[in-house]
């Protein structure tokens, strides 16, 4: 297929900005590796209206954060007409605010765990006495753990409110579920296989998504072709609701009853070495250079 000239949006100006960098080089080589006519594109240095004035005819997105996984992004290429990959504008806003993600998916009867929207003048001892402790602090449009903390301790949550106020104005806390932290990746509307995710550290954070060797990610995630199974249909599921299509991931979690949860989609996934998608995807047979040609193959817009 030829796609003609191809951006591949990478860098930009989130919080994400490292992450999105190392996705984009990634791609980039696996493109120009199979023929591709790809080039790296920083919006953060030059703007989108050089996608027009250069001849780009599809754009491959490796953004990650705000102004690339929140919908701006792909408005602004929807009025440019130039396809790209992953999901809209709608699916995009959705999945980035882990708030309002929450509402649609508890609107369509799926189970999310439970939480409390914070604010500076929030109840935080009556927060922690009714979700109960561990929990977790979230900022609610941020990606890659980042502003994220585990409240261990009585009134340690105001400390957690307040660091991830700096990263966004919106910020919940959320149930700790001991059962098991698993993701399930997305193509073109197909679930790849379950990936178990066993951190080192004490949770799944940026350290441990980027810069460590010794979380475990498990494939097949150890629960059984059956649950396995049912996991990933939850996942396919939860993903449609919000609007989402062509790729992406959804993370769940179980409780110690295990109980599933919907906890978080991504339109935007990492694709570093450490990235799950790619991940997934191989364990299915994918290797990366044919999962990125997939994937823009997908690309779309409007």
């Amino acid at each position: 297929m030829d796609f003609g000239k191809v951006a591949v949006m990478m860098g930009g100006k989130s919080a994400e900005r490292e992450v999105s960098l190392k996705s984009g080089a990634a791609v980039l080589v696996a493109l120009r590796s199979s023929g591709v006519d790809a080039h790296g594109f920083d919006p953060q240095e030059k703007a989108l209206e050089a996608l027009h004035g250069e001849g780009f005819k599809r754009v491959f997105i490796a953004l990650h954060g705000r102004g690339g996984e929140d919908g701006t992004l792909q408005g602004a290429l929807d009025l440019m007409a130039i396809p790209y990959t992953g999901s809209g504008v709608l699916a995009s806003a959705l999945a980035m605010d882990k708030w309002r993600s929450k509402l649609v998916w508890q609107g369509a009867g799926l189970p999310v765990p439970e939480y409390a929207v914070l604010d500076a003048a929030s109840d935080f001892a009556a927060v922690e006495a009714h979700l109960g402790l561990p929990l977790f602090v979230k900022p609610a449009n941020e990606g890659s753990s980042i502003g994220i903390s585990k409240v261990k301790q009585a009134g340690g949550l105001r400390t957690a409110y307040e660091l991830a106020a700096r990263f966004d104005s919106c910020v919940i806390a959320e149930k700790y579920l001991a059962g098991g932290e698993f993701t399930v990746g997305i193509l073109a509307g197909r679930a790849l296989p379950v990936i178990r995710i066993v951190p080192a550290t004490e949770f799944y954070d940026y350290e441990a998504k980027y810069l460590r060797n010794d979380t475990e990610y498990r494939i097949p995630g150890g629960l059984g072709e059956e649950r396995e199974t049912e996991m990933r249909n939850m996942a396919l599921r939860a993903f449609a609701v919000l609007g989402g299509c062509g790729w992406g991931r959804m993370d769940l979690m179980l409780d110690a009853a295990g109980r599933m949860y919907c906890l978080e989609a991504n339109t935007s996934p990492g694709m570093t070495d450490h990235s799950l998608v790619p991940m997934a995807a191989r364990a299915a047979g994918i290797e990366f250079p044919q999962l990125v040609l997939k994937l823009l193959a997908e690309a779309r817009h409007g």
